[in-house]
């Protein structure tokens, strides 16, 4: 089974940047879809962004312009650069993975199709 790792979290003040890295160890296959999500205490998980095995990338309308999400397919890492980063931001970012080559990016982000595999976060806050 697939195992994803997270890192890149800390503390950054309002306006910084920090870059979110998932490993993915253990056999995967060429094509699949990753996610970030993320969640805040006392609030709902929330998809923020999600690339699929065709490239297609969705991104959550509050972090448009501000995250980009991106894939090293030989080392098989997934990252999310997040600049001018706000308090709203803050809250536990976990990676998924899932190798259904059919999933949509935006189907991955919205809930709509749950991924398979997840990792277990990575603490990002965000000062005023």
């Amino acid at each position: 089974q697939v195992q994803l790792t997270e890192s890149g979290g800390g503390t950054v003040q309002l306006g910084g940047s920090l870059r979110l890295s998932c490993v993915i160890s253990g056999f995967t296959p060429t094509g699949y879809t990753a996610a970030w999500f993320r969640q805040a205490p006392g609030q709902r998980r929330e998809g923020v962004a999600a690339i699929d095995s065709d490239g297609r990338i969705a991104y959550a309308d509050s972090v448009k312009g501000r995250f980009t999400i991106s894939k090293d397919s030989a080392r098989n890492i997934v990252f999310l650069q997040m600049s001018n980063l706000k308090p709203d931001d803050t809250g536990m970012y976990v990676c998924a993975q899932d190798w259904n080559l059919f999933m949509t990016a935006t189907q991955a982000l919205t809930g709509v199709r749950d991924l398979s595999y997840w990792g277990q976060g990575t603490q990002v806050t965000v000062s005023s």
